[in-house]
């Protein structure tokens, strides 16, 4: 027998938001309303990845292993970024880094794609009545400012995320848009390694073991089917398929997929569980399209 229940992930940057603006454009635009100059928004773009990989290589993982948090770890890429644009006579201003890390802490340097919350929402709608269960979750490499994000852009979130303890542990609500978060920074694992997954459902067992009216049936691992939906092949496919999850790759860039992701665009819609039996990857240009392939019952 099928599982009856769903756990349905997402990753966050890429899949559910994305920047207002490119990262580039809007780092110009605050460094040059304080003043400074000389440079174009392509020169910032070119240091900003420089120092985004140097900081990756030297503090992995937003620097979790050297007890660095966000703030520490995105303040000394900001600052590396503009050091080598500086002119001789130009000093970095000490509001530069403060702005910028509250840019992107909400919704003043994102948005939601807009098809991300009406997939989720339509989901809760259509099992409301059914006897299946569905969680949303999101499992992102990132450190441990998703929620707070998603939350400034007006969805609802959960408080139950990886490595917090509750006394009592909040009832899964209709309300919430997403359960549960995992980010690579509690776990200490990025993806596509499957312990962060297998995190993942460490949570999804705590969380059913400690609510109320939860049946034996559905305390049970073999009756939940697991997804992960995000954007990225080698990160996102790659380890949903090797912690033993189904994968959905959503590439909005693309019209094709990948020879080991069945790419579901040009076909009729149709029931993806049933095409789960042939093919443990697909793949969609959007959450609007995959919206078409989720049935009403697991």
């Amino acid at each position: 027998m099928p599982p009856k229940n769903l756990l349905l992930c997402f990753d966050a940057f890429g899949t559910l938001f994305k920047p207002r603006q490119p990262v580039p454009q809007q780092y110009t635009e605050v460094a040059k309303a304080l003043g400074l100059g000389g440079f174009s928004s392509e020169d910032v773009g070119r240091s900003f990845k420089e120092a985004f990989e140097q900081e990756a290589r030297e503090n992995p993982n937003f620097g979790k292993a050297k007890g660095m948090d966000s703030e520490k770890w995105w303040g000394n890429i900001i600052t590396s970024t503009f050091a080598p644009l500086l002119g001789e006579k130009q000093k970095m201003p000490t509001e530069l880094v403060p702005k910028l890390l509250q840019r992107f802490w909400c919704d003043e340097g994102y948005c939601l794609y807009k098809d991300a919350v009406p997939l989720i929402r339509q989901l809760r709608e259509s099992h409301k009545a059914s006897d299946t269960r569905v969680l949303v979750a999101v499992i992102t490499n990132s450190d441990d400012r998703v929620p707070d994000i998603l939350t400034s852009l007006g969805m609802q979130i959960s408080p139950v995320r990886y490595g917090t303890k509750f006394e009592n542990m909040p009832a899964t609500s209709w309300q919430d848009d997403v359960d549960f978060s995992v980010m690579s920074y509690d776990v200490g694992h990025e993806k596509p390694d499957k312990r962060i997954f297998a995190a993942a459902e460490e949570v999804l067992q705590t969380k059913l073991d400690g609510e109320g009216g939860v049946s034996e049936a559905d305390r049970d691992p073999e009756q939940w089917r697991k997804v992960y939906v995000g954007d990225e092949y080698d990160k996102d496919v790659v380890g949903a398929l090797e912690a033993g999850w189904n994968a959905v790759l959503i590439d909005r860039e693309t019209t094709r997929g990948r020879k080991d992701v069945e790419w579901l665009d040009p076909k009729p819609a149709g029931d993806l569980w049933n095409t789960f039996k042939t093919s443990k990857a697909v793949g969609f240009g959007s959450l609007e399209k995959l919206a078409e392939w989720l049935p009403g019952r697991i």
